[in-house]
């Protein structure tokens, strides 16, 4: 058995997907911006999909605009924001991916603009007092702050941040790309003037993604070279990208409420499993919390051993793949900012279990125990 659970990383593809967007890899190969027969079927494929994923977070399609996925879909928000409104402050987490700190990180060197962080506990639960006590004093302001995180799996309260935001003037921006395709987004409830998504995550095609962009918050394109996307993104469409991501957008909303049942099972199962079979087991931030954390994520603190900072390579050679790190240790560069932003134990191997629709409860069972050997709790 090979089992799967870094789906917070890719998902595999659906096949009704791929399907989908296979006639626009073999048949349908025009280009989008020529005028004749063969562009126009395919500029109308391309329309149809921005149609969809419009619908889909209740917007218009004229607010959609797709990207090579969500680094570059967070880059443009808040980068063309910075720029166009002439943004003096941001406020942010350091908890945020590193699509967000890196290129806030950029601005502060090379724009002069002023960064704060918002206090957050040991769980990564934010201080929205905090928030509105840096917004209060702070006029030009972004905030950029996730919907969920992708490494704890902790869900932040997205509408309360947008109507603070929308309380003082400012613009705020939500990386969405872990919930995107798991949570049902409306924006005209959600508060935020821009929200992205990135196909693979939610069993769609690597390489594109989209940017939900506010209407009313008029920014200049991060990428120049052509008129595409209505004058926003240079460069010639992704098509067959496009109409799969549209497909497996629609498929998530379809099933949504099937999938999460399902895979919030496995992380229930997996929960137990682990607490049985294994002494000393924590999880970090609020993974482990019911509807405080993405049903989809489970971040496993283990118990210190000697073979902590062989754990990802023995769990592969055992045909279970994960993602994880420790927290990054005084003096060096190496494992999670996030872990440590909490302070977790250094010494303590942490595993990201990620779950999707494909996910069995036997894959479960089988991680669960092959863990607990590992650990030796349970003989080999």
């Amino acid at each position: 058995m090979r089992v799967y659970l870094d789906n917070a990383a890719t998902t595999p593809l659906d096949k009704e997907v791929f399907d989908t967007m296979a006639p626009f890899m073999l048949e349908h190969f025009g280009n989008p911006s020529s005028i004749h027969t063969h562009g126009r079927e395919v500029r109308a494929a391309v329309e149809k999909a921005r149609k969809t994923v419009a619908g889909l977070i209740n917007t218009s399609p004229a607010e959609v605009f797709f990207t090579s996925g969500g680094t570059e879909a967070d880059n443009a928000a808040i980068v063309c924001t910075v720029r166009t409104l002439g943004i003096k402050h941001i406020i942010t987490t350091k908890l945020e991916h590193h699509a967000v700190l890196h290129t806030v990180e950029m601005l502060e060197k090379q724009q002069d603009v002023q960064v704060s962080y918002l206090r957050h506990d040991e769980q990564g639960v934010l201080d929205l007092e905090h928030l509105e006590e840096l917004l209060a004093n702070s006029p030009q302001t972004l905030v950029t702050i996730m919907h969920a995180n992708n490494e704890i799996g902790n869900l932040n309260n997205v509408q309360a941040i947008g109507e603070l935001s929308k309380k003082y003037n400012a613009i705020f921006h939500s990386d969405t790309v872990q919930t995107m395709g798991h949570y049902k987004h409306d924006v005209q409830q959600l508060g935020a003037n821009f929200i992205v998504g990135s196909a693979h995550k939610f069993h769609g095609p690597k390489g594109v993604g989209f940017l939900y962009c506010d209407a009313n918050v008029k920014i200049q394109p991060l990428i120049q070279g052509g008129a595409q996307e209505r004058n926003m993104r240079g460069g010639t469409e992704n098509v067959y990208g496009i109409v799969g991501l549209a497909k497996a957008l629609e498929i998530a909303y379809r099933d949504m409420e099937e999938h999460h049942r399902h895979i919030q099972g496995l992380k229930d199962r997996m929960i137990y499993k682990l607490k049985d079979q294994m002494e000393g087991v924590q999880f970090n931030g609020l993974s482990a919390e019911g509807d405080k954390s993405l049903y989809t994520v489970l971040n496993v603190s283990l118990p210190p051993s000697d073979m902590n900072e062989m754990l990802l390579f023995s769990l592969d050679i055992n045909k279970i793949s994960v993602s994880g790190g420790s927290a990054c240790s005084s003096g060096a560069n190496l494992g999670s900012h996030v872990l440590e932003a909490l302070n977790i134990d250094p010494d303590r191997a942490n595993v990201r279990f990620s779950f999707s629709k494909y996910n069995t409860p036997e894959e479960i069972d089988f991680v669960a125990e092959t863990l607990a050997k590992m650990f030796k709790k349970m003989p080999v």
